[in-house]
């Protein structure tokens, strides 16, 4: 058996933040949240899509972390999203720390035919 190295952040909150982010309509929000604060109204207006279908991938963005909510002081039914600079900063950490390809090790199996490669200078002929 062979040691595996732990990985570098926590594998199940990775999982969870790429299953949030995969899809397109999220990244969209995303894409215009970096853009500032934009309210309900204008995010429906520019991606096509109703208050309730916003609200539901706004609060799976919200559970996250990364993007957060703020109802207008004067009018309740006014909300207003904008994203949580420093949740996107650790999810750029843990992107950063997970996909970095100086973490590729050279090794080879120890098991199957490439385990048991045998090099031709090594063989000996009689």
């Amino acid at each position: 058996m062979f040691d595996v190295n732990p990985p570098p952040i926590a594998i199940e909150r990775l999982a969870e933040q790429l299953k949030a982010l995969a899809n397109p309509k999220r990244l969209q929000m995303i894409h215009l949240l970096m853009e500032g604060v934009h309210c309900n109204c204008e995010l429906g207006e520019a991606l096509e899509m109703s208050p309730n279908l916003i609200s539901h991938h706004m609060n799976i963005l919200r559970d996250l972390g990364l993007v957060e909510m703020e109802r207008d002081v004067l009018d309740g039914r006014w909300v207003y999203f904008s994203l949580n600079e420093a949740a996107l900063a650790e999810l750029n950490h843990a992107f950063g720390a997970f996909f970095d390809a100086h973490r590729i090790q050279p090794r080879r199996p120890t098991c199957g035919p490439q385990g048991s490669l045998v090099r031709m200078t090594d063989i000996a002929v009689a």
